[in-house]
């Protein structure tokens, strides 16, 4: 079966010096999507900002100008080569597991990651933190995981300040158990929670809450491994790239004012296409789709809607690569489908966005950069 990002057992850099130029990836020439950001089309460059072990997820906390990344290999550190967090001791290393996913809370007070232990099963844990130590450590969700791939890992605090968890369908190939579809299980679906409950709670406008036989955390479902989604900072709307199957990768949206409760297809569709027998209820068709294997793709890898003030051009286009062919491309968010290259990344791992808006790619092979003005 295919890998969530493709094979994560690659050895990586260990080292964490910041560079200049960068090594693996190529700036975009003045080619844009169809209908660009004010001020026409421009030029843009990959700048290498520092080196890690691979790096899989970045987050910003509230008032601090530090990037913090998690490495698949088990630590939360900084850009600036500061360990904060480590649990390579813990998580599990193999296929697509370790530690995931990051997110600070809206008020800085704790950090969240997403990992997976040495059996394999997810764990949500959350830390107090004060910029300098991180303590009182406890556990806020734990699922098992019955195949050691398709985790999901991606962890994000909505615009309405609650926890938005990804959570694959439990592995294996075609979703043998069905959990994309079963609103009993996490597996497969996008959960939305307060992580500040004991150990958890749920809120009550969630789509599924109060409803015989649902799980009340799920947010969306019909995934099969949403590894990364954002949230948009000028709309509040969400974005999220679903790793595919054989055929077909997909980037779902959904609109700020959503209810939740969203049902994107899977396992009956793939991407906008039939995969098994059935219709499912009220699917929700995929804005971006392309096929696997054409260039040799093989993960998508979602990033965010750009508003930072650097790069004018750029403003409000969705920003997505796959790890395997290395591109970036941009598309308006009002036409997602109308996408063009602006650059290459080598085993892109995931995207960030820094606390002015700034984006970063992230490369499994270790290096970190800063998408910019050419």
């Amino acid at each position: 079966m295919r890998l969530a990002v493709a094979v994560l057992l690659l050895a990586s850099l260990t080292a964490c010096t910041p560079e200049e130029p960068p090594t693996s990836a190529t700036s975009a020439p003045a080619s844009s999507p169809s209908s660009p950001g004010e001020g026409g089309r421009g030029e843009l460059r990959l700048r290498e900002i520092a080196e890690l072990d691979q790096p899989v997820a970045l987050a910003v906390r509230e008032g601090d100008d530090r990037l913090y990344v998690a490495e698949q290999s088990g630590r939360l550190r900084t850009t600036d080569g500061r360990t904060v967090i480590d649990l390579s001791r813990e998580v599990s290393t193999g296929n697509e597991q370790g530690l995931l996913g990051v997110a600070f809370h809206p008020t800085g007070r704790w950090v969240y990651l997403d990992w997976t232990d040495a059996q394999g099963h997810t764990h949500i844990t959350e830390w107090a933190y004060d910029g300098e130590r991180a303590t009182a450590r406890r556990d806020v969700l734990k699922q098992d995981q019955p195949y050691p791939n398709h985790n999901g890992g991606q962890l994000a605090f909505g615009p309405d300040g609650h926890l938005y968890i990804a959570f694959g369908d439990g592995g294996s190939g075609g979703d043998p158990q069905g959990n994309g579809q079963n609103l009993g299980t996490l597996l497969g679906k996008i959960l939305r929670i307060d992580p500040r409950g004991e150990p958890y709670a749920v809120p009550r406008d969630n789509p599924f809450a109060g409803r015989a036989g649902a799980r009340p955390e799920i947010w969306a479902y019909g995934l099969r491994n949403p590894w990364r989604f954002s949230f948009d900072r000028g709309t509040g709307d969400l974005w999220i790239g679903d790793v595919g199957q054989n055929a077909w990768e997909e980037v779902d949206h959904q609109p700020a004012a959503s209810k939740g409760g969203e049902n994107y297809g899977w396992n009956v569709r793939e991407g906008k296409a039939p995969f098994r027998d059935g219709e499912p209820a009220d699917p929700v068709d995929p804005v971006i789709v392309y096929p696997l294997g054409e260039g040799g793709t093989c993960s998508v890898i979602a990033g965010y809607v750009y508003r930072g003030a650097k790069i004018s051009w750029l403003r409000g286009q969705f920003l997505y690569g796959d790890f395997c062919a290395g591109w970036v491309r941009a598309a308006p968010a009002g036409s997602p489908q109308d996408s063009a290259e602006i650059g290459r990344v080598e085993q892109l791992s995931s995207f960030g966005e820094g606390p002015d808006g700034e984006l970063y790619a992230l490369s499994l092979q270790g290096p970190i950069y800063r998408i910019e003005p050419a």
